[in-house]
């Protein structure tokens, strides 16, 4: 979700990222977020930055084991979002890749919600989310146009 170089601004630059959505019975698997300036809730798929000269697809991987502990199994480019936005009050941009694939760690599936790990060790929480129950009254659910890619697909 975050990236993992702690003096990685979110600025200046165009950042590649991926983000792996995990399907379970109309749910999706995302982490929970915090816009400080905002004062947001907000959803996001596990994922991280690409680094320089890892292609999306071992990035994917490296950034599932990472966070959740798991292997991944039938990775599938769903799309490539660009995503304009602001956190905490400072503007940024990335290209993201989305991936559509399953957890080796097939355990995962049974359980409501189960503790991750930023790769900077920041701990967040991992929750199967409803895609129906999402609307204007619910946190949003990030990048901007993933709910309609995930519609299409």
């Amino acid at each position: 979700m975050e990236t993992d170089m702690p003096n990685d601004p979110l600025t200046g630059y165009i950042r590649a990222k991926v983000v792996c959505v995990f399907r379970n019975q109309g749910q999706i698997l995302v982490g929970d977020a915090f816009d400080p300036t905002k004062q947001q809730l907000f959803y996001c798929p596990p994922g991280g930055r690409i680094e320089f000269g890892e292609s999306s697809e071992v990035a994917l991987r490296r950034e599932i084991e990472e966070e959740l502990g798991s292997g991944i199994e039938n990775p599938l480019l769903l799309g490539v979002l660009e995503n304009l936005f602001t956190f905490d009050g400072k503007k940024g941009h990335e290209i993201v890749f989305v991936y559509d694939a399953e957890l080796s760690d097939k355990a995962l599936y049974a359980v409501d919600s189960f503790k991750a790990c930023e790769s900077n060790g920041e701990p967040f929480n991992a929750i199967w989310l409803n895609l129906s129950a999402i609307n204007s009254k619910t946190p949003p659910l990030y990048p901007v146009g993933l709910l309609e890619l995930l519609k299409n697909t």
